[in-house]
């Protein structure tokens, strides 16, 4: 019998880091067992070429690689999928491709004044520059044969791009579970850390809500004594944050890591008493799934794919964004209340037991099987 044969267009590929790597990793390491070829096209390879050069390139790169292809599997709407679609069209070959968040509205709001929700910016007219990245993203969606989305929040998104509603498949990503070999004694002594912990992690960009846990630590002092703060990641808001940290006096009571180790990060998890994260958008977090499966307490936002993961009440604490007074009495009301974050981390590993990495595999076997 023949393989199968699929192109993965991504926009990362090891040894490079991040979220499509890992998944691109993943398919190419595990599909041939399910009698699928596969073969990449490294949007990286091109990367160093001038804006605009290099998606003509990276065409180019998608033409010659997927002349063999019976599909072509795209990563994303825009810096790989416009050209991976372009080139399925003129190949003849079949196009699917997978979305894990709107590209336009997330450059838009890295220079927005204000923010806008990921919903409200569905409904709104913007600039030319970021119209064109939406009808770019939309153009791509909507000639997909399948598109791949984690969250059923993400399927409401990508429907209302114009995709037909039985081409979008809810497949979240794989989750290999979480480990540290440390107790949170252990941990808080490897690290140096006491005192009622509070741990928030991420791209430090301007809709993660990073500013606000760092204006809001004077009040929570007041009421918790021995608060700590302690934020994991890098980004465009760093100089920001340490400003607010320095105008406010909390040089010893907030702790700016900086970019942070996996393995690391998990130490610093299993360490807290608490993770929050006061994030504006989230497609489906893989980071909530690795703090709850190391059974921290979570508090987070009602945004995106957050209620998926995490149940009010139930496995967790559930606030609008940015809503500083409800954030503020959850975490106050959380870090005093012990029988309330056992219950928690108790629950946490039952929540990640079902975003297995053979399930995934399979369902996108499946699917392109099927195309």
């Amino acid at each position: 019998m023949n393989l199968m044969n699929i192109l993965i267009a991504t926009p990362l590929f090891p040894p490079a880091i991040g979220g499509p790597a890992t998944y691109s990793k993943v398919l190419s390491d595990a599909l041939p067992k399910q009698g699928i070829s596969i073969r990449i096209a490294d949007f990286g390879a091109v990367r160093w070429l001038p804006r605009g050069i290099r998606h003509a390139a990276y065409f180019l790169v998608c033409l010659w690689r997927g002349r063999g292809a019976d599909v072509i599997y795209a990563q994303d709407p825009f810096s790989v999928g416009f050209p991976a679609l372009l080139a399925a069209r003129i190949l003849r070959k079949k196009f699917a491709l997978k979305v894990v968040g709107d590209y336009a509205w997330e450059i838009f709001q890295r220079s927005a004044a204000i923010f806008v929700s990921p919903d409200d910016f569905q409904h709104g007219r913007y600039d030319l520059v970021t119209e064109i990245r939406r009808a770019v993203e939309h153009f791509t969606v909507r000639r997909a044969r399948a598109v791949v989305v984690p969250s059923e929040y993400l399927k409401r998104i990508v429907a209302g791009w114009g995709a037909r509603p039985d081409a979008i498949h809810v497949i979240p990503n794989a989750f290999d579970g979480a480990e540290c070999p440390l107790t949170q004694e252990d941990a808080r002594k490897k690290y140096r850390l006491d005192g009622t912990l509070f741990l928030s992690a991420g791209r430090l960009v301007p809709w993660k809500g990073f500013g606000t846990l760092v204006e809001l630590m004077p009040d929570i002092i007041r009421e918790i004594p021995d608060a700590r703060l302690v934020i994991a990641g890098d980004g465009e808001e760093r100089e920001a944050l340490e400003f607010a940290v320095r105008a406010l006096g909390l040089q010893e009571r907030v702790l700016l890591l900086g970019r942070v180790a996996h393995a690391e990060l998990a130490g610093y998890i299993r360490a807290a008493d608490l993770f929050v994260l006061n994030t504006g958008y989230e497609g489906l977090s893989h980071q909530l799934l690795e703090v709850l499966a190391l059974k921290t307490p979570v508090i987070t936002t009602t945004i995106g794919g957050n209620p998926e993961i995490v149940r009010d009440g139930d496995n967790g604490v559930l606030v609008d964004y940015d809503d500083r007074g409800a954030l503020k009495a959850a975490i106050v009301r959380l870090a005093k209340d012990g029988e309330e974050r056992r219950r928690f981390s108790e629950r946490g590993p039952e929540t990640v037991r079902t975003f297995t990495r053979e399930r995934m595999v399979a369902r996108i076997a499946a699917l392109l099987n099927d195309l």
